[in-house]
């Protein structure tokens, strides 16, 4: 059972992953577990944002952060279910998450003006 929980662990990270590496957007990505619960990812958005971000989950939940081409960090959490593909080990799974921008390099440069 530890097995399975590790799994789906690591698993729910790459859902909680690709989730903050697209936000609200479809998107897709390919995650590697690092150690159990905690995976780093690679994604692309359907805006062509290209993103890269750590995650890790725990039962259903995941959470985590990610970061695109242009410096944008953004951290999301979601919620999901997976199961086994073929005997190696690979997992192809499904959620829903929410995603925000937390810093973004643009908005801190001088002289950029308010559109406000």
């Amino acid at each position: 059972m530890h097995h399975l929980a590790a799994r789906m662990g690591s698993t729910l990270a790459l859902l909680a992953c690709a989730g903050v590496l697209v936000g609200c957007a479809a998107g897709v990505g390919i995650s590697v577990p690092v150690f159990p619960g905690v995976s780093v990812g690679l994604g692309v958005g359907s805006g062509g944002n290209v993103n890269v971000g750590v995650g890790t989950g725990v039962g259903p939940v995941g959470v985590g952060v990610g970061v695109n081409q242009r410096g944008q960090v953004s951290a999301g959490a979601g919620v999901g279910v997976s199961t086994g593909v073929g005997d190696g080990g690979a997992r192809v799974g499904a959620g829903v998450g929410t995603g925000t921008v937390i810093y973004d390099p643009e908005d801190k440069k001088p002289g950029k003006t308010d559109p406000r």
